[in-house]
Parts: C-alpha cells; structure tokens; sequence
C-alpha cells in the first residue's frame, strides 16, 4: 500500500457496507417526456440534481448544458417507475421551460434547486445559458421561486449583479427557509482555470443579492488537483477544473457547509455572517474553515436533520458523512456500480438518495444514444451514537 493510500485509509472511519448497504433504487434507460419511448437526445439530457417535497414525490434537474432544446430543464419524477425511462413532467409547465421566451422569467438551465417544504415552494437556480451560447442573456441568470402545490411564480429575483454573463457557473443553492434567505455556490466553471468562483447570498424580502468570498482560496480548485473516478482521470489533457460545488446549511441555519470538486476539503462559515452585509471581506475569510480532507473528489452534499453532513464522493463511488460533533469522516457506503454520485436528497423518512448519471462521461462526449443509465442510489444512514 502507497504511504497515501495509507494515510487515507487511516484518516477515515469505515461503516461497514453490510450495516448501510447501498440500494440501487432506480435505473433509468434515458429520459422520457409524455411520450413512451425514451426522448431522442436523452444522452444529453442527463439528470443531475434531485429533491423531494415533503410527501416523497421527486423533482429533478437535467441542464441544458449539452443540448438547448431538451424539453425541459426541472421536471417532476415518477418514482414510482423503476427502470426504462425515466418518466418525467415538465414543472411548473412546459410553457416556463421554453428558453426561447423570455429569459429573466422563464427556465434556461437549472443544475441546483430547492425544495422548500417550509414554504411549500422550490427554490430553482436558473444558470442563465444553455449549450451553445458564449454567455447568458441579460436577466437569466436568476432565481424563480414557485409555489409546489400550484406552480404559481412566487417571485424572480435576477442574478446579473453578482454573477459574470460569460464566466459564471450557478451550481447550487441551499436555503435557510425560515429565514428565507439562499446561500448560492458560483464555481465559476466558465472562466476556468482563472475560476471566478465565489458564493452568493440572496434575501427573498428585498431580492437582493450580494457576492461574497470571491476568488478565497476555500472556493477556488484546490492548486495541483486532480478530478478521479474509478482509478481514473476525469478528462485528461483537459483536466476539470471545478471550484465550490455542493452546498448546504445546517438544520439550525447556524452554519454553511461546502465542498470543492476539484480539490478533496470541506469548508464552513458562519451563516450569521454571510446573512450581515455589514460584514467585511476580510471577516468573512478569517472565518472560514477549512474542516478537512474527504477522502477525495466531491460533488453535492445535504444536511440531515440531525446535522450530519452527507458528501458524493466520485473518487470513491459512493457517500461520505462529516460529523461535526467530533469533525470526523466516514465512507458511509460505496458500490463499483455507482458512476459520477452528484446530488444526495432526503427522503421524508429520513433516507438519502442520490443521483449517478456518469456526467463525466457525458460532457465528455463519451455515451451513445441508447447507453445512457440514469441510476438513483439509495441508503438508510445509521442511527447516531
């Protein structure tokens, strides 16, 4: 064994995988809309980002990043479909998923969203661009905010103050809900490998929205980082370069957690802060912490009810917990099967979900039509000590 591969494994704790097995939930052939045959560019439209309201029904993301004219971009999930296409519905409508329309009002591209159960409303983070486009048109980068039950637009509020038309990536969002106050991760994708990465705070009341930690070392690629899965280099001679990712507050709204993809930390910041604007760049930095190494390359992470942090991990295939009652790491569950974990979601019993896609794969270039596998994984996490 390789001192670094030793001093890993010595780092973690390992739940063993026969007390929190990895399910594989539902495999999905591609992606359907209304019609019964998997729709024709389903290779590139590969579902990312997963939530469920509080009665368990499901929603899902699928960016046009790879092609603009996928049906839609936020759709509800038939979960009780469990393999062939997906079957998916277009939310709040089709008609809102036309980013033809009206860019500052109607859905482009969503990678991360919200399902406020607070509320009763989802929270989408729109990137503004779709494939294609060397920027965003002006006003579409924002945040629609729609009643669940309804699909009524509660409210729009734009983004083009805090995040670059043409360099920023809009990948998640967490929200505090009784606050009602969103916590947005820019990994700035766009400009890399000069990532214009930063986070954005958004207050619902006055819509405004201010941009913080720009450029901070904790956003930002981790220097000499390589993105891996299964043994692999994501993209070599092109190497992804990712800064913040996954986002996510803790149940108490006292503390936002996030992780870089490329590059294997969590960080934290007190939430406190990041709500003050009268809070300066330089204090915002000095409390930044960086909470440790993860075992390797992340993508999304949610908060569970009992403050447990829950992490994808695509260099182990599978999901990572931080405790932070003892700032401990643990593998909670890896499978071989598990290709690209990106987005972990909570069921309303308390199990997590997460989505597999090989989105790497897929931006690569590398799934034909017909080979597209759209997996959701699924563990009941253990009981805390």
């Amino acid at each position: 064994m390789k001192i670094t591969s030793l001093l890993l494994a010595l780092a973690f704790t390992h739940t063993a995988f026969a007390d929190v097995p990895l399910e594989r939930w539902r495999s999905y052939t591609g992606v359907t809309w209304s019609a019964p045959a998997p729709y024709a560019d389903s290779a590139k439209s590969p579902i990312a980002g997963l939530h469920f309201d509080a009665q368990g029904g499901g929603f899902v993301s699928t960016p046009r990043v790879l092609a603009a004219n996928t049906p839609a971009t936020l759709s509800r999930l038939d979960t009780s479909v469990t393999d062939g296409p997906a079957r998916l519905t277009a939310f709040p409508s089709a008609e809102a998923n036309d980013p033809t329309t009206a860019p500052a009002t109607h859905l482009r591209s969503v990678l991360g969203f919200h399902i406020d159960r607070r509320n009763g409303w989802l929270w989408a983070l729109d990137q503004g661009f779709v494939a294609g486009e060397a920027e965003a048109p002006a006003g579409a980068q924002k945040v629609l905010v729609f009643e669940l039950a309804t699909g009524k637009l509660v409210k729009a509020m734009p983004l083009d103050s805090v995040a670059n038309r043409r360099g920023s990536f809009l990948n998640d969002i967490a929200v505090d809900e009784k606050r009602r106050i969103a916590f947005i991760s820019d990994s700035g994708l766009r400009s890399a490998p000069a990532n214009q990465a930063a986070l954005i705070v958004l207050d619902f009341a006055s819509g405004n929205a201010r941009r913080v930690l720009h450029r901070h070392a904790g956003v930002l690629p981790e220097p000499g980082a390589k993105v891996m899965s299964h043994g692999a280099e994501v993209w070599p001679g092109n190497p992804l370069m990712l800064g913040v990712n996954g986002i996510g507050l803790s149940p108490d709204g006292a503390t936002l957690y996030w992780a870089v993809t490329t590059g294997t930390h969590l960080f934290s910041v007190p939430a406190a802060l990041l709500r003050n604007a009268k809070t300066t760049e330089a204090q915002l930095a000095a409390a930044v912490r960086d909470l440790g190494d993860v075992g390797g390359n992340t993508d999304g992470l949610v908060v569970a009810a009992d403050g447990r942090v829950y992490i994808t991990n695509v260099t182990r295939n599978g999901i990572v917990g931080y405790d932070p009652r003892d700032g401990r790491f643990t593998l909670v569950g890896a499978d071989d099967g598990v290709h690209w974990p990106d987005t972990p979601a909570l069921l309303p019993n308390g199990d997590l979900v997460f989505t597999a896609s090989s989105l790497n794969d897929h931006f690569a270039g590398r799934v034909a039509a017909g080979q597209e596998r759209y997996e959701l994984w699924k563990f009941t996490p253990a009981p805390r000590q």
